[in-house]
């Protein structure tokens, strides 16, 4: 295997040196989630949109928040791996979350 430069573009070389760092960093934790239950991760997220959604104002903003974060982050983290539909779809959720979040912030009449 040679380490010598490529004409090819960058996106098709390895990750950069953010991503080898996030990506380290990132280990354990996703050590952590794969030694879980499936549904679990998925559970907690849900509680934390669907408190967020229900107790609105800075407690709802910050549970919107810590979800939307996570989701940043497995986005983050599977990006390169996803096909195009998978990104979309991702990122609709994103979206969705951001909606809710920006909710959160607005004042109830």
């Amino acid at each position: 295997m040679s380490t010598a430069p490529s004409s090819e573009p960058a996106s098709s070389a390895g990750p950069g040196p953010t991503r080898r760092r996030v990506e380290q960093a990132s280990l354990p934790a996703l050590e952590l989630l794969a030694r879980l239950p499936v549904w679990l991760p998925f559970l907690v997220l849900l509680l934390l949109m669907v408190g967020g959604g229900f107790l609105g104002g800075v407690v709802g903003w910050v549970l919107v928040g810590v979800a939307l974060a996570f989701i940043l982050w497995l986005l983050y983290l599977s990006w390169p791996r996803l096909s195009t539909v998978d990104r979309v779809m991702r990122l609709a959720v994103l979206l969705l979350f951001v909606a809710v979040a920006v909710t959160q912030l607005v004042p109830r009449a």
